[in-house]
């Protein structure tokens, strides 16, 4: 997952075979005899979407009896995070991968998300990714506070513009700018680099850093 056009997004794949083939569904793969979940997470991210060194953390275990039609499948998902630069490599490098959008209806709960491609047409996924997407989205927007997680989704030198975007993104709120910044100085989680940024029609804006406290 990751955010694109001020909006959060998750990389997915069109099915060529059934069961539902056809409809997109997220990234994944059956585990090696000898192989470690973390170890397969990260096959999958590197076959199925030419990504690697990305940061992974295991998000949940989905084992409802008839979540797949073919037999019981147990599935452990796990979380990866993208900087933008990490999706459109992704996205160029694999034909096949979308970045869908992930909207939540203003009047409903992130449980209730809509899946919609570059078009604004509304996604169907395959299984239960439905659930799956917005479990990661809640587990985001639990942890954007009190954790250093929404840097992951930034490039390594970023405005503060970029940095209030994706945690308006992941909340899918508007937040105060003056009160925003205040807070992540006062976090200490940010550092001026000395530079600006370069290619904007206005006044360019300075870039930060994250600042590891932990």
């Amino acid at each position: 997952m990751g955010v694109r056009k001020r909006a959060p997004c998750a990389l997915l794949l069109r099915r060529g075979a059934a069961p539902f083939a056809g409809q997109a569904a997220l990234p994944g793969g059956f585990v090696g005899a000898g192989e470690s979940l973390e170890d397969a997470a990260q096959r999958v991210l590197r076959d199925k979407a030419g990504l690697s060194d990305v940061r992974c953390e295991q998000l949940y275990t989905f084992g409802e009896v008839a979540r797949d039609p073919r037999r019981r499948i147990v599935t452990v998902a796990w979380l990866a995070l993208l900087a933008p630069a990490a999706i459109e490599a992704a996205l160029e490098a694999h034909p096949g991968v979308l970045c869908a959008t992930l909207a939540v209806p203003e009047a409903d709960g992130v449980r209730d998300i809509h899946v919609v491609d570059r078009a604004g047409a509304r996604l169907h996924l395959a299984f239960d990714h439905e659930q799956i997407l917005a479990l990661a989205l809640e587990r985001l927007r639990g942890k954007l506070d009190y954790t250093a997680v929404g840097f992951d989704l930034l490039p390594s030198f970023f405005t503060l513009r970029q940095l209030q975007d994706v945690h308006e993104a992941i909340r899918g709120t508007t937040l105060n700018k003056p009160a925003f910044r205040r807070r992540m100085i006062d976090k200490g989680w940010i550092a001026p680099t000395g530079a600006r940024e370069t290619g904007t029609s206005h006044r360019p804006a300075a870039l930060y850093r994250f600042r590891d406290v932990t």
